[in-house]
């Protein structure tokens, strides 16, 4: 069974057709698969219930989300379902002050989805024409009291709007939300978030169980999704897939040679240390083991480009086989990872 994921919100070209070539290498003809979303929305069903009649309520609400609402209880702290108590906790939760004035923002800013429907829909075309075998999962909005981004489970996603009001909503500051974690809480972000959250549900890090814990399966691991994220979303612009800013994805680039080689050089790869690998994987404002211009996250773009590398080297590599892929040093001697 798939791991329950919660996120709060991871050459064979030449260098002057490089991007020319990862264009062509992303693109995939989708004209012809079908791949409906209709993002079911949670949050309107909680906060427009009667709360006089929110016993009566509670069986439409068991019945049209199913298995989300377990999952929604677990989020916002509400144990099982099947406690006599849970409908009283949930009408507290939906009769809270605080968390009807964010639902009233939240219908300010999303007072539509289509927009992210279409944009779910295109994402899910790809997935299907590189996993003709799966199915696409039911998406469902929600309001998580600012506890998740995405929640993603056995064939449903679910989308936390309280944590995409956009980096200057007033409420971030005030729950102390770091502005570099704010800074990726827009609803631009939506879709890349779902996809990743998609990704790392299905191949979730624990369950693909590596030879070894280490900094280098991390980079890997986050590498694989990464790459995947924009196999379903082709034409993201980098910035956004890694959640770097203009000059933090300039500086990647322009010391891509200098970061692999401090990587090898400190012995940094095949490090078990937790502290390391969150130092060099984990969300922040920058990457200490380089300097502060660099982004957080920085060894993730790495893992990334080892793994674009060796897939573009060998073409007849399919997304399903590098998803499922355990074959670290195999990715390695195939992608011949040597930046310039």
């Amino acid at each position: 069974m798939r791991n329950i994921i919660f996120f709060t919100v991871l050459f064979s070209c030449f260098m002057v057709a490089g991007s020319a070539c990862r264009r062509n290498h992303y693109k995939v003809n989708t004209s012809s698969i079908e791949a409906d979303v209709s993002i079911k929305r949670f949050e309107q069903a909680l906060f427009t219930a009667d709360p006089a009649g929110f016993d009566a309520e509670m069986p439409l609400l068991r019945k049209e989300y199913d298995d989300f609402l377990q999952l929604f209880a677990y989020v916002i702290n509400a144990g099982s379902t099947d406690d006599p108590d849970f409908p009283a906790t949930l009408l507290s939760f939906a009769t809270d002050r605080l968390n009807y004035e964010v639902y009233e923002e939240v219908m300010r800013v999303f007072p539509d989805m289509a927009p992210y429907e279409k944009e779910l829909e295109e994402a899910f075309r790809h997935y299907l024409y590189h996993f003709p075998e799966k199915a696409v999962p039911s998406v469902i909005s929600c309001i998580t009291g600012f506890n998740n981004s995405i929640i993603a489970g056995d064939s449903l996603i679910g989308i936390g709007l309280d944590r995409y009001l956009g980096r200057d909503s007033p409420y971030y500051p005030r729950l102390e939300i770091y502005q570099y974690v704010a800074a990726g809480m827009n609803p631009y972000n939506i879709v890349p978030d779902c996809i990743y959250g998609w990704g790392a549900s299905e191949w979730d890090y624990e369950s693909m169980d590596y030879p070894e814990n280490n900094l280098l399966s991390v980079m890997f691991h986050e590498g694989k999704l990464k790459y995947f994220e924009k196999c379903m979303l082709p034409g993201i612009n980098d910035t956004l897939l890694f959640g770097f800013t203009a000059d933090q994805m300039k500086f990647c680039k322009n010391n891509e040679r200098q970061m692999w080689q401090y990587l090898v050089e400190h012995d940094l790869l095949f490090s078990t240390d937790q502290f390391v690998i969150r130092k060099l994987t984990g969300t922040a404002p920058f990457t200490s083991y380089f300097t502060s211009e660099s982004p957080g996250k920085a060894a993730v773009w790495t893992g990334f480009r080892i793994v674009e590398s060796a897939m573009m080297r060998y073409r007849d590599i399919s997304l399903g086989d590098l998803m499922e892929s355990r074959d670290i040093q195999g990715f390695l001697t195939k992608a011949r990872y040597d930046p310039d």
